[in-house]
C-alpha cells in the first residue's frame, strides 16, 4: 500500500499492453521499492490518459506534494503528440508528471526483438537502477530520451535508494 505522505510514484497505462510494460517494470523492483509505486488500470488510449489525469489526478497531487505521476502512453508514430500531452500538464505539476511511452505502440517493441512485455519492463527498470540507457536507445524508445532524465532526477531516488 502507498503511503501518500511519502515519496511514491502512480502509472497511469493508456492500455493493457502498456500495463503490462509497467509490471515487468516492478517484477526487477526490491519488496521495499513496491510500497512506493502502483500501476493504476488502464484507461483506453491516450486522450483518455490526458483526461483521466486532469479529472482525476490534478486535485490529488495538489493534496499529495510527494506523489510522482507516469502518463504511460503510445505515440502512434506522432511528432506533436509530446509537446500536445505537455501542454496539458498545468505548469505547477510538470515536475512530477512524466510521459513515456513507444514510438508506436507496446507491441511494436516486441516485433522489433525486445522480447516480451514483462522482459522489457525488467530490462527498463534494470536501466533506471543502473543509469544505463541500453533499453531507452532503441529507435522505438529513443524519444524518451528528455523525459527519462527528468524521471531518473526525480523518480530514481524513490525507487532505488531506500529511505
Amino acid at each position: 500500500m502507498i503511503n501518500k505522505y511519502r515519496p511514491h510514484v502512480l502509472v497511469l497505462p493508456e492500455d493493457d499492453a502498456n500495463r503490462q510494460l509497467a509490471n515487468g517494470f516492478l517484477l526487477d523492483l526490491d519488496y521495499s521499492a513496491l510500497s512506493r509505486i502502483q500501476v493504476l488500470p488502464e484507461v483506453g488510449g491516450w486522450m483518455a490518459v490526458l483526461d483521466t489525469f486532469l479529472t482525476d489526478h490534478v486535485a490529488e497531487m495538489d493534496r499529495f506534494p510527494e506523489r510522482n505521476l507516469v502518463l504511460l502512453i503510445d505515440f502512434d508514430g506522432e511528432e506533436g503528440r509530446l509537446n500536445y500531452a505537455q501542454s496539458r500538464i498545468p505548469g505547477r505539476l510538470r515536475d512530477r508528471v512524466f510521459i513515456l511511452g513507444a514510438w508506436t505502440d507496446p507491441e511494436a517493441l516486441k516485433r522489433a526483438g525486445l522480447g516480451s512485455s514483462e522482459s522489457i519492463g525488467r530490462a527498463i527498470a534494470k536501466g533506471c537502477r543502473d543509469e544505463t540507457d541500453t533499453t531507452w536507445e532503441h529507435d522505438l524508445l529513443r524519444h524518451n530520451t528528455n523525459e527519462i532524465n527528468r524521471l531518473r532526477r526525480h523518480v530514481r531516488p524513490i525507487l532505488f535508494q531506500h529511505f
